[in-house]
Parts: C-alpha cells; sequence; structure tokens
C-alpha cells in the first residue's frame, strides 16, 4: 500500500473534511481528493461517505484507519528517537492541556523553558477532551485525571484547590454574603452543559448553603469553558466556582469566603512509555515539577 496515499486518508479521517486534512498535509484540496480516490479505487472499497458537513467513514474505513493510527503512531515515535539522538534536545514537543489550564497557567511559563532549552519547539494543543497519548496525538500532557492505560507513564504534579470569586464591581453593588443563606440573594455564573465538563463538579458552587434534598441553583448565566466562566465573573455578573491557578493571579477578581473549597482534584503529566528515553519529554517533565515546586515555595 502506498504509504503516501496511506497518509492523505488518515489526514482525512483525522480531520474529517478535505480542507482539514489539506491544511494538515499543505496540500490542495483536489490533491487529497485525489489521492482518497485513487486509494478506493486500488482497494475497491468506499473509504469516506462525503457529505455537505464533511466526511464520514465506512465501515472499510474504519478498519483501515484503526491500521493507520497505528502506522502513525509507530512513524511519530521513530521520529522521536532520531530526534533524540542529537546532542542536546531539540525538535517539536507537542504538549496537549485543558484549554484553560493550558492557556493561564501553562502558556506563561513556556517562556522559561524555551530560554533554557531554545531548540525545542512547543506545540500547545489546547482541548477539553483527551487525546490519544498512547498512539501519539500528543508526546506529553497535563490532564486533571489519571490515565487508564497501561503503556502510559505518570507523575501527580499537583492538588489544586477551588474557591468562589467574583468581581469587586459585582461585590460593589450586592455586597459579600454574609451568610449561607445570603447566597439565594445572589447571581451565579455555571458550566454547561455540565456533562462535558473537562473536570467532575465543577458547579460545586451552585449548592453553596443549600439544605440537603434541595436542587441546585439554576445559574443565572452559563459558559462551556472555565476560562468563559472567569470572564463572565471579571464582567460581574455573579459568583462563580473557579480552580485557584485560573484566578489567584487575577487582579480583577476576589476570593470570597475562603472557609468555602469546592472540591480539589489532582494535575497528572502523563506521557507514553516509548517516550521514557526521550530527552524533550524529560526536559519538559523536569522542567514542569520544577515550576510546581517553585509555587509552593
Amino acid at each position: 500500500m502506498d504509504w503516501d496515499k496511506l497518509k492523505t486518508f488518515h489526514a482525512a479521517a483525522e480531520a474529517g473534511s478535505l480542507t482539514g486534512a489539506s491544511e494538515a498535509l499543505t496540500l490542495s484540496q483536489s490533491a487529497v481528493s485525489r489521492q482518497i480516490s485513487m486509494l478506493e479505487t486500488e482497494m475497491g472499497v468506499k473509504l469516506f461517505h462525503r457529505h455537505a458537513r464533511g466526511l464520514l467513514l465506512t465501515e472499510p474505513g474504519r478498519v483501515l484507519y484503526k491500521a493507520s493510527r497505528e502506522v502513525a503512531g509507530k512513524i511519530a515515535a521513530a521520529e522521536a528517537n532520531v530526534l533524540d539522538c542529537r546532542d542536546e534536545p531539540s525538535g517539536l514537543l507537542r504538549v496537549t492541556a485543558p484549554t484553560a489550564m493550558g492557556a493561564i497557567w501553562l502558556a506563561p511559563r513556556l517562556s522559561r523553558f524555551q530560554a533554557d532549552y531554545p531548540h525545542i519547539r512547543i506545540r500547545l494543543l489546547l482541548v477539553d477532551h483527551e487525546l490519544d497519548i498512547a498512539n501519539l496525538e500528543a508526546d506529553v500532557a497535563l490532564r486533571p485525571w489519571a490515565a487508564t492505560q497501561n503503556d502510559l507513564i505518570q507523575r501527580k504534579l499537583m492538588v489544586v484547590n477551588q474557591h468562589l470569586y467574583a468581581s469587586e464591581n459585582y461585590l460593589a453593588c450586592k455586597g459579600v454574603p454574609e451568610s449561607l443563606a445570603d447566597f439565594d440573594h445572589h447571581s451565579f455564573i455555571g458550566y454547561g452543559p455540565g456533562r462535558l465538563a473537562p473536570i467532575p463538579n465543577l458547579n460545586w458552587h451552585l449548592d453553596l448553603g443549600l439544605a440537603s434534598g434541595r436542587k441546585p441553583r439554576t445559574p443565572r448565566t452559563e459558559a462551556s469553558t472555565l476560562n468563559g466562566m472567569m470572564r463572565l465573573a471579571e464582567a460581574g455578573l455573579g459568583l462563580v466556582g473557579l480552580p485557584d491557578y485560573m484566578a489567584r493571579e487575577n487582579e480583577r477578581l476576589v476570593c470570597i469566603r475562603p472557609e468555602f473549597e469546592g472540591p480539589p482534584f489532582e494535575i497528572f503529566l502523563i506521557f507514553p512509555e516509548e517516550l521514557r528515553a526521550s530527552r524533550r519529554v524529560k526536559a519538559f517533565r523536569d522542567f514542569i515539577m520544577d515550576e510546581v515546586k517553585r509555587k509552593r515555595r
């Protein structure tokens, strides 16, 4: 099987569209379409259903996609091992993290990492769903949940606490709640829809002060990302529960009633077993663990 055609098929299956595959491969859409059509002709099967919203894999396409993922993972691992034969850490390092943590906690620290390792290029993949680290969709992950696959290595980085925050403008208008009963007179910002939350129980603050058995409060406003929730709070739209790493250094937000804590959660550093000896991964691992220690000092 021609690897160029298989690579094009794989990119199209990953992206779900000819446009996405074209951008990933830096090829024209017509070239992508032509290679996929040639592969379908050679194999004698249809690999995609084409419709207005993009590409859907057929059953033969799903079988081939599973095989192409394994091949792509092995090639990515081989490329990583070749890069790590150089005298100093260098090359591309793909780091994935949840959107809010990656943008607010990790990104500002990367200037120090690149000062220490100028030959490593970082590609920051900010997504609130789980990329397949075992198949090298990324090299390293920061995640608020533990890995479940046996072929992954993980290190617990830190425990994150959560507290209640609001803007000074909101508090000037509504006042600081003096008692649990006062919360009924305040507006709340929630995460919605909750089933998509990257961290369990992000709406813990909607239960504050409620008697057992009462339904959680209905938030006045919702956002589908933690960063969106923080921005709504900055705008003075209500009280919000946030991880401390997001709000602690935010001058627009005030921590109120610090005795009320949300459920803590753990952050893990995760990478594949086959990259255990990677100099780039080791450099990033040591840097992040040092950053966590720096925060504690």
